[in-house]
């Protein structure tokens, strides 16, 4: 009996997929037995990621550097990709940045940044994954976005309308290729409290802000959840291993919470 679970000989496309949870996304998709094509603005990380996961777990790999802002550089990505590999079934739009302030002292130029990589690249992305699918008339498009992507955050208002806007064009996107068996959905992760991103930043920036110590700061995140700890990588990728599996062929147009449920809706 075929596991509807298994990744095996399907292949993915992840973008953001050099560092941080892209990484962690990528290494969980070649240990699932998927070909990888890692995507990501530092091409010389990707490849290097791509090599090593490739000797690992003996997955075809791939290293592509890639612009989410640059559709020249995200058509030349996709069609690498099927060109080495054949096919796509799988595209996880990972590519993301976060930059926060009050809105009184926030750049416009800064706020558009955060919009043009988080919702516009994530479209661009999107489009080319479908242009390469649609031939096969298959595939599972997985968008990392946020709890931020189901309720705004103070000071945060860019990130939180990008991502807000990343689950409506989900919607969209699910319901426009629905008939055509491509399958759109979005994973909301809640906080990453023990990611580099964490470690090596935000947990200073806040305890310098509110006048608290560092561990102080982790508390209050880890009060804010009902299950008491914060969201790890591997929670994560166990949700988009069966949102990329044929497991969830019956969900499109979703957006599931990954929060220990901070987000219940």
């Amino acid at each position: 009996m075929t596991n509807p679970f298994s990744l095996q000989s399907k292949t993915a496309l992840i973008t953001g997929g050099a560092q941080g949870l892209g990484e962690a996304l990528a290494e969980r998709l070649a240990a699932e037995g998927a070909g990888v094509a890692v995507a990501d603005l530092q091409g010389e990380a990707a490849t290097a990621l791509a090599e090593r996961l490739g000797r690992e777990y003996g997955v075809p790999t791939l290293g592509l550097t890639m612009d989410v802002t640059d559709e020249a550089s995200v058509k030349a990505g996709f069609d690498t990709t099927v060109f080495q590999f054949g096919h796509l079934d799988i595209c996880v739009c990972n590519a993301g940045i976060l930059k926060a302030g009050a809105i009184t002292d926030f750049p416009a130029a800064m706020w558009r940044q955060v919009i043009d990589v988080n919702l516009v690249g994530y479209m661009i992305t999107a489009k080319h994954a479908v242009r390469v699918m649609q031939p096969a008339g298959k595939g599972s498009i997985i968008q990392i976005n946020s709890k931020s992507g189901k309720k705004g955050s103070a000071k945060n208002s860019a990130y939180a309308a990008g991502k807000f806007g990343g689950i409506g064009l989900t919607q969209s996107l699910a319901l426009e290729l629905a008939e055509e068996g491509l399958r759109v959905n979005a994973l909301c992760p809640g906080n990453l409290l023990d990611s580099p991103l964490w470690v090596n930043s935000l947990y200073k920036q806040y305890a310098e802000r509110w006048g608290i110590t560092e561990e102080e700061v982790r508390q209050k995140y880890i009060d804010q959840v009902p299950m008491k700890r914060g969201c790890t990588y591997e929670d994560v990728a166990n949700v988009m291993v069966f949102l990329a599996s044929d497991a969830s062929s019956y969900m499109t147009g979703q957006a599931i919470n990954v929060t220990g449920g901070q987000a219940m809706s």
